[in-house]
Formats: structure tokens, C-alpha cells, sequence
């Protein structure tokens, strides 16, 4: 990270304390990313001013925050983060900022899985990237652990705004009431699929929290880059393996480098079906424009592949 935190924390420091000391409403509340900024929006309505660090279809494992990130934390009430290591550059920016905001990390509470090799890999322009952390951070990819993030929002803007906490809760409780009902739709959908058809495979290892919660199982590359010299032995290695456990579909991510996928697909005969939302809501015109159409989206898409012949 570069000199020009330092320079905007000691700037930023000077204006957030001035501009504290008129600020009433709304809160200023900054989330790292686009499906934290959702679960913030829809829980604090027109009570929150709204500012999320990575937009839609940008990989917040390898974000390079801008100044605008660090002015923007200084201003800040309250501060919404995955944890779980997700966020590599978030604890630089906080100190560079200055900020004294709440820091909430929204996967307190969760049940969260350990990562197995002490990571997890990215596909970035034909290179896999390592990502070093000991518990998988996609913890929103499981509905039930969607409501835990909700609640926490709630708690975070109750504990920065008394006043106007009733509205924080009923909308916490309305949202809640249709994550549950999506829950459902999901659980349904796989349940009518043959249980010797639930295995897919995608760029990276992002859905383990999905396969836990409703039963499809997800294969993926693990460390094998475009370039590498033992990248076919290693893709022959997986091929075996999609063959073996009769994977049905290969999805691309509009969070990943579709290179490798496309190559995988061609060796293991199988076309690509889709993409799929992995750690990035899509543009207001994609289809997963929110958290609960990103969840229909991705159930759709897999649920469709697994039951064409």
C-alpha cells in the first residue's frame, strides 16, 4: 500500500473531526463488498449513507484500495467486514485512515469451516493465485448463515444509532422472513434432483458453504496455472476425477479467468453452463443484481444443468 494513506489519514483525521460534531443522520456506513453493501442496504434503508469499497464483479481478494477507500473510512460511523481474512487490505486501510468508526465482522457467530490446504486458489489472467487464510471466508454462500450477517448488521447500526434501532430491527426481521423463504426455494429445487447427479465444477473452491447447506457437491482446480509446466498432468489428474464422481456441469465465475474453465471443459467433454456469482453481486442489469437473486440465480443454474440429460 502506498504513501498516499498516510497523507489522507492525517488530512481525514482533521475533517471527520469537524464534520462529527454536525452530523446527525444518516449513518455513514462503509462495506467492504458489493453482498455485505446488499445485506447493509436492506437493513438500514434511508436511515444509512451507503459506500461498499469493491463493486460488482471485482474480486475482493486481490483489491487495491484507492485514496477515495481511506477518506471514505474516515468519514465513517460504522465499518462492515466478511472477516475471515477475506479482506487483505482492510486492516492497512483502517489504521492508514485514521477512522474510529465501528468495525463489525459480520461472520461473528458463524459456523465457519476450516480451509484444508490453508487456502484456496484465484485464476487470475491464466495464473492461480494463492489465497492464505485457515477458515473458508465465503460463508454467505449458506442462506442460514446469510440471516447471522443480517442480525449482525442490526446490532452494529442499533449500537451506532439508538433511535432509529426499531427500524433497523423490523427490517432486519423482514428481510430475514425472505431469506428463509429462499432458503426453501433452494432446498426444494435440489432435493428433486437424482442424488447421483448433485456434482459440478467451478473456478474456484467458493461453495463449500453451499455444498454443506444443500447437498451439491463442487470440484475445482487447486493451484493449477495456464502456464505451469505440470498443468496437464494436473488437469488430467481433475478430469479423472469429474469423470469418477460423474460431475454433470462446468460453470464459470464472474469473479474468475474463464481460461482454464474452457480448457477443462474441452478435455472433459463437458460445455460450459453458465456462470456463476461467487464473492460479486453483478451490475444492476445482471441477473444477480442482490444477494437473494444472486442465491436464485446460482440454484437455478445448477439445478438446470444437474437435470438435463
Amino acid at each position: 500500500m502506498k504513501d498516499w494513506l498516510f497523507r489522507i489519514a492525517a488530512c481525514s483525521a482533521i475533517t471527520f473531526s469537524s464534520f462529527a460534531a454536525a452530523q446527525a443522520e444518516p449513518l455513514d456506513v462503509v462495506a467492504t463488498f458489493s453482498i455485505i453493501g446488499d445485506f447493509a442496504a436492506e437493513v438500514g434503508g434511508d436511515r444509512i449513507r451507503l459506500n461498499v469499497l469493491v463493486g460488482p464483479d471485482s474480486d475482493t481478494h486481490v483489491y487495491e484500495p484507492r485514496p477515495a477507500d481511506a477518506i471514505a473510512l474516515a468519514g465513517a460511523d460504522v465499518v462492515l467486514t466478511n472477516g475471515l481474512e477475506f479482506e487483505g487490505f482492510l486492516t492497512r486501510l483502517i489504521a492508514a485512515s485514521g477512522t474510529d468508526a465501528a468495525v463489525a465482522t459480520l461472520t461473528d457467530g458463524v459456523e465457519t469451516m476450516e480451509e484444508p490446504g490453508g487456502g484456496h486458489y484465484h485464476y487470475i489472467d491464466g495464473e492461480a493465485i494463492f489465497h492464505a487464510g485457515a477458515h473458508d471466508p465465503h460463508a454467505w454462500q449458506s442462506v442460514p448463515n446469510a440471516k447471522v450477517y443480517v442480525q449482525n448488521i442490526a446490532a452494529a447500526f442499533c449500537a451506532a444509532d439508538a433511535e432509529g434501532c426499531p427500524a433497523y430491527e423490523a427490517n432486519a426481521a423482514r428481510y430475514a422472513g425472505e431469506l428463509d423463504a429462499l432458503d426453501t426455494q433452494i432446498r426444494s429445487a435440489v432435493a428433486a434432483l437424482p442424488e447421483d447427479r448433485r456434482t459440478v465444477v467451478v473456478a474456484h473452491n467458493a461453495f463449500r458453504y453451499f455444498e454443506a447447506a444443500y447437498g451439491v457437491d463442487f470440484l475445482s482446480p487447486q493451484g493449477i496455472s495456464t502456464e505451469s509446466e505440470a498443468a496437464a498432468a494436473d488437469i488430467a489428474g481433475l478430469i479423472r476425477e469429474i469423470r469418477d464422481r460423474k460431475a454433470a456441469a462446468i460453470f464459470a465465475e464472474n469473479i474468475s479467468d474463464t481460461r482454464l474453465l474452457e480448457q477443462i471443459a474441452r478435455e472433459a467433454g463437458l460445455p460450459l453452463a453458465g456462470t456463476l456469482y461467487s464473492d460479486a453481486l453483478s451490475g444492476p442489469d445482471g441477473p444477480a443484481s442482490d444477494y437473494i437473486a444472486m442465491m436464485r440465480h446460482n440454484a437455478g443454474a445448477i439445478t438446470a444443468a444437474l437435470a438435463a440429460d
